[in-house]
């Protein structure tokens, strides 16, 4: 197992420095993460630093509620391609979804994936919110819509992935798109559980950690 490429080395926030951007990506380059995944106005940046690594650089949409409209979901998907984000992560309207408006959730990552042209959309379904049947739901639009992943959470919500979600949502989406487990993921104990309930992408500002705890555990490892 390749943990270093099932990690999205993540720096969101309100209040993020270039200096704290610098770092991510030295540091994703140093452990050859899969991707960065930065706030909008990092992308232009974080590609530039990235174009002779294989370091994708992920960002997000609609986030951190998913109340934008599906409209302004598009234009930020657009936008994010056009700075050269190789991937997009998305947050539905809860809302909607709750309020059983599938129609509209479904619009939305519609848009999304096609604003995407073809690059990965990982659509965020902030499972903290969420009744088992509506993470169900949620995760057969994101099937229905296109997406190529459904991800647990934002970590700006009330909770994090819990294992329990992301069993219901790998046997939801079988085959057919891949879990990325995120918000409170700090350590390799927490990664592997998420990995053995069925994802196979971890978002997580903790991977340094992470990978040092499974080397740790394994030191006869040579890779990551």
């Amino acid at each position: 197992m390749q943990l270093n490429k099932m990690i999205d080395h993540t720096k969101l926030g309100a209040s993020i420095s270039k200096a704290q951007i610098d770092q991510l990506i030295l540091e994703a380059k140093e452990y050859d993460f899969k991707s960065v995944c930065v706030n909008p106005i990092w992308v232009k940046y974080a590609k530039n630093q990235l174009k002779k690594t294989d370091v994708l650089v992920c960002t997000v949409i609609g986030f951190p509620h998913g109340t934008h409209k599906p409209a302004v979901k598009a234009i930020e998907a657009m936008e994010a391609v056009n700075d050269g984000a190789d991937e997009l992560d998305m947050v539905i309207n809860v809302f909607a979804l709750k309020s059983k408006d599938y129609h509209t959730v479904l619009h939305e990552i519609e848009l999304v994936v096609e604003k995407a042209q073809g690059r990965c959309v990982k659509v965020i379904i902030e499972t903290c919110y969420l009744t088992p049947e509506e993470i169900v739901k949620a995760s057969e639009l994101v099937v229905q819509g296109g997406a190529q992943f459904v991800k647990t959470s934002t970590g700006f919500g009330t909770g994090g992935a819990k294992v329990e979600d992301v069993k219901l949502m790998k046997q939801t989406v079988g085959n057919k798109a891949e879990v990325k487990a995120s918000g409170g993921v700090r350590t390799y104990d927490d990664a592997l559980k998420m990995i053995e309930a069925g994802a196979t992408r971890i978002g997580t500002s903790n991977g340094i950690d992470i990978i040092k705890q499974r080397r740790n555990e394994n030191d006869t490892n040579t890779s990551y």
